[in-house]
Protein backbone atom coordinates (compact mmCIF):
# COMPACT_ATOMS: atom_id res chain seq x y z
CA UNK A 1 0.00 0.00 0.00
CA UNK A 2 1.13 3.32 -0.88
CA UNK A 3 2.26 5.93 1.71
CA UNK A 4 -1.35 8.16 2.37
CA UNK A 5 0.82 11.36 3.22
CA UNK A 6 2.42 10.94 -0.82
CA UNK A 7 1.64 13.25 -3.54
CA UNK A 8 -1.83 12.28 -5.30
CA UNK A 9 -2.82 9.87 -2.86
CA UNK A 10 -6.38 9.11 -1.77
CA UNK A 11 -6.84 12.18 1.08
CA UNK A 12 -10.23 9.98 2.99
CA UNK A 13 -9.61 6.70 2.33
CA UNK A 14 -8.76 5.31 5.52
CA UNK A 15 -8.97 8.65 7.61
CA UNK A 16 -11.52 10.57 9.44
CA UNK A 17 -12.81 13.12 7.04
CA UNK A 18 -15.88 16.06 7.84
CA UNK A 19 -18.44 17.01 5.71
CA UNK A 20 -17.15 19.55 3.26
CA UNK A 21 -18.65 22.52 4.07
CA UNK A 22 -19.91 23.56 0.48
CA UNK A 23 -19.26 21.12 -2.94
CA UNK A 24 -16.76 23.80 -4.31
CA UNK A 25 -14.66 22.75 -0.77
CA UNK A 26 -14.93 18.82 -1.25
CA UNK A 27 -11.81 16.91 -2.78
CA UNK A 28 -12.34 14.31 -4.86
CA UNK A 29 -9.56 11.19 -5.14
CA UNK A 30 -8.85 9.51 -8.04
CA UNK A 31 -6.76 6.75 -7.85
CA UNK A 32 -4.86 4.58 -10.65
CA UNK A 33 -7.75 2.65 -12.76
CA UNK A 34 -6.30 -0.93 -12.05
CA UNK A 35 -7.82 -2.23 -15.59
CA UNK A 36 -6.63 0.44 -17.50
CA UNK A 37 -7.11 -0.25 -21.15
CA UNK A 38 -10.73 -2.81 -20.21
CA UNK A 39 -13.93 -1.23 -21.57
CA UNK A 40 -16.01 -1.43 -18.59
CA UNK A 41 -18.91 0.74 -17.33
CA UNK A 42 -19.13 1.70 -13.41
CA UNK A 43 -22.42 2.55 -11.72
CA UNK A 44 -22.64 5.08 -8.69
CA UNK A 45 -26.60 5.19 -7.12
CA UNK A 46 -27.37 7.70 -4.64
CA UNK A 47 -30.58 7.31 -3.75
CA UNK A 48 -30.99 9.80 -1.20
CA UNK A 49 -28.93 12.86 -2.41
CA UNK A 50 -30.47 15.92 -1.12
CA UNK A 51 -29.53 19.96 -1.93
CA UNK A 52 -31.62 22.75 -1.10
CA UNK A 53 -34.10 25.12 -3.25
CA UNK A 54 -31.95 28.47 -4.11
CA UNK A 55 -35.67 30.67 -3.59
CA UNK A 56 -37.34 29.00 -1.09
CA UNK A 57 -34.43 27.13 0.90
CA UNK A 58 -36.36 24.16 1.38
CA UNK A 59 -34.76 20.68 0.51
CA UNK A 60 -35.21 19.06 -2.34
CA UNK A 61 -34.83 15.60 -3.05
CA UNK A 62 -33.44 12.85 -5.81
CA UNK A 63 -32.01 9.82 -6.77
CA UNK A 64 -28.73 10.04 -8.90
CA UNK A 65 -26.93 7.67 -11.19
CA UNK A 66 -23.92 8.18 -12.02
CA UNK A 67 -22.23 6.10 -14.94
CA UNK A 68 -18.67 6.02 -15.99
CA UNK A 69 -16.55 3.91 -18.66
CA UNK A 70 -12.98 4.66 -16.51
CA UNK A 71 -10.02 6.30 -18.36
CA UNK A 72 -6.35 6.48 -16.51
CA UNK A 73 -8.15 6.41 -13.04
CA UNK A 74 -11.08 6.06 -11.00
CA UNK A 75 -13.33 8.18 -8.41
CA UNK A 76 -12.32 6.74 -5.41
CA UNK A 77 -16.16 6.10 -3.59
CA UNK A 78 -15.46 7.66 -0.02
CA UNK A 79 -14.74 10.86 -1.34
CA UNK A 80 -17.67 10.64 -4.29
CA UNK A 81 -20.00 9.83 -0.69
CA UNK A 82 -18.25 13.24 0.95
CA UNK A 83 -18.79 15.16 -2.60
CA UNK A 84 -22.40 14.68 -2.98
CA UNK A 85 -23.08 14.78 1.26
CA UNK A 86 -21.69 18.45 0.74
CA UNK A 87 -24.71 19.17 -1.34
CA UNK A 88 -26.83 18.98 1.91
CA UNK A 89 -26.41 22.67 2.62
CA UNK A 90 -25.92 24.06 -1.22
CA UNK A 91 -29.01 26.03 -3.11
CA UNK A 92 -28.98 24.89 -6.86
CA UNK A 93 -31.77 24.51 -9.20
CA UNK A 94 -31.96 20.84 -10.29
CA UNK A 95 -30.43 21.04 -13.60
CA UNK A 96 -27.33 23.30 -12.24
CA UNK A 97 -26.80 20.44 -9.31
CA UNK A 98 -26.76 17.61 -12.01
CA UNK A 99 -24.78 18.85 -15.01
CA UNK A 100 -22.22 20.36 -12.07
CA UNK A 101 -21.84 17.05 -10.76
CA UNK A 102 -21.02 15.61 -14.37
CA UNK A 103 -18.96 17.82 -15.47
CA UNK A 104 -16.90 18.39 -12.20
CA UNK A 105 -16.52 14.15 -12.33
CA UNK A 106 -15.52 14.25 -16.48
CA UNK A 107 -13.38 17.34 -15.85
CA UNK A 108 -11.02 16.18 -13.47
CA UNK A 109 -11.25 12.42 -14.23
CA UNK A 110 -11.02 12.52 -17.24
CA UNK A 111 -12.99 8.97 -18.08
CA UNK A 112 -13.72 7.09 -21.73
CA UNK A 113 -17.64 8.23 -20.74
CA UNK A 114 -19.61 9.43 -18.16
CA UNK A 115 -23.67 10.13 -17.81
CA UNK A 116 -25.72 10.93 -14.57
CA UNK A 117 -28.93 11.21 -14.22
CA UNK A 118 -30.74 13.04 -11.76
CA UNK A 119 -34.41 11.83 -10.50
CA UNK A 120 -35.72 14.90 -8.74
CA UNK A 121 -38.97 14.15 -6.60
CA UNK A 122 -41.95 16.86 -7.51
CA UNK A 123 -41.77 20.24 -5.89
CA UNK A 124 -44.64 22.19 -6.68
CA UNK A 125 -46.59 19.17 -7.90
CA UNK A 126 -43.58 18.61 -10.55
CA UNK A 127 -40.74 15.77 -10.84
CA UNK A 128 -37.75 17.21 -12.91
CA UNK A 129 -35.46 14.60 -14.96
CA UNK A 130 -31.75 16.06 -15.32
CA UNK A 131 -29.59 14.11 -17.60
CA UNK A 132 -26.49 15.03 -18.95
CA UNK A 133 -23.25 13.17 -20.56
CA UNK A 134 -20.21 13.36 -22.21
CA UNK A 135 -21.34 11.93 -25.69
CA UNK A 136 -22.04 8.59 -27.00
CA UNK A 137 -21.13 5.55 -25.23
CA UNK A 138 -17.76 3.95 -26.36
CA UNK A 139 -18.35 1.26 -28.94
CA UNK A 140 -18.53 -2.21 -27.17
CA UNK A 141 -19.50 -0.47 -24.07
CA UNK A 142 -22.48 -2.62 -21.88
CA UNK A 143 -24.40 0.35 -20.55
CA UNK A 144 -26.96 -0.69 -18.55
CA UNK A 145 -30.15 1.16 -17.99
CA UNK A 146 -30.84 3.43 -15.26
CA UNK A 147 -33.70 1.31 -13.49
CA UNK A 148 -34.99 4.86 -12.04
CA UNK A 149 -39.05 4.87 -13.30
CA UNK A 150 -40.45 8.14 -14.20
CA UNK A 151 -42.70 9.48 -11.36
CA UNK A 152 -45.91 8.14 -10.90
CA UNK A 153 -47.51 9.89 -8.16
CA UNK A 154 -50.20 7.95 -6.07
CA UNK A 155 -51.24 5.48 -9.27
Amino acid sequence: MSDPDSPGAPRHLGRQSALPASPEAALLDYVPNPRAGALYCVRFAAPEFTSLCPVTGQPDFAHLVIDYAPGDTIVESKSLKLFLASFRNHCGFHEDVTVGIGQRLADEMQPRWLRIGGYWYPRGGIPIDVFWQTGPAPEGLWVPDQGVASYRGRG
